[in-house]
């Protein structure tokens, strides 16, 4: 009989920092963080059914309901490729969440243990092949390909941002290499936190050294998810994952309830 283990994160927490719109223009956090207003079991109903009286109802009660004001990057989210640059693949418009081919997001699972490498620390080409070959794995096609670093048991937690290794454009562009279109991470970003490349900018001025993971999508389109949880319930294969994420019309990413599924 199969069984499955959940590995997203359902509760949608607040990111701290500020962001950065691709114009340059910054948002305040206050503007992006969920506001979940809970609506009453309502009187409303009422205003379907004319000379409907809350007496009339159960227990006085109409529906729950809730309207929910957030950005797409709360949460456990799918990144769309759009995400990254508005180009893909050496130069082709690059598509948007609602455009991800639905066999991305159902294949077979690796895992890769991450935990020991320090926070900051990118990995390089030669130490993801080193971390894949630990697992006695070959990468086929369309394998998802997860990471389970130092900050998945910090979420929730102030540190959360600043832990975790990343991935480096080189590394990234290896797994695209052998047709991974569907990455992985627990920490915030599939980067290494910001705070470490803010101190390695500040002493190369090197540009290139930024969002340089998700920047390979330039090179090839990709998605990766952000934000998973129990990563570290997983075997290191042996497994599928659904992640299909939310559709929303030309967007930059969408939420995404992540399942391994076991025989």
């Amino acid at each position: 009989m199969a069984h499955a283990v959940l590995i997203c994160i359902m509760v949608v927490l607040t990111d701290r920092q500020r962001l950065v719109h691709r114009d340059g223009h910054h948002l305040d956090p206050s503007t992006s963080r969920m506001r979940v207003h809970l609506q009453l079991r309502c009187v409303s109903l009422g205003g379907f059914f004319p000379g409907l009286y809350k007496s009339d109802l159960p227990g006085g009660e109409g529906w729950a309901m809730e309207t929910i004001t957030v950005s797409t990057h709360n949460g456990t989210h799918m990144d769309a490729p759009y995400h990254y640059h508005s180009t893909m693949n050496n130069g082709e418009r690059a598509i948007t969440i609602d455009e991800v081919p639905l066999e991305w997001c159902f294949s077979d699972g690796v895992k890769l243990d991450l935990r020991s490498y320090d926070d900051g620390y990118v990995l390089t080409k030669n130490d993801l092949r080193n971390e894949i070959k630990k697992i006695n794995y070959d990468i086929k096609p369309l394998d998802m390909i997860f990471i389970n670093t130092s900050a998945g048991g910090r979420y929730g937690k102030d540190d959360f941002l600043t832990k975790g290794c990343g991935i480096s454009k080189e590394a990234t562009i290896y797994l695209l290499e052998q047709g991974v279109r569907v990455t992985g991470t627990d920490a915030w970003s599939w980067d290494a936190p910001f705070s470490y490349t803010a101190e390695k900018f500040k002493k190369t001025k090197d540009p290139a050294i930024i969002w340089e993971g998700h920047r390979a999508g330039m090179v090839q389109g990709y998605s990766h998810i952000e934000k998973l949880n129990n990563l570290d319930k997983l075997p290191s294969h042996g497994f599928k994952v659904s992640a299909f994420p939310f559709k929303i019309k030309n967007g930059s990413a969408g939420f995404v309830r992540v399942v391994a599924i076991f025989k």
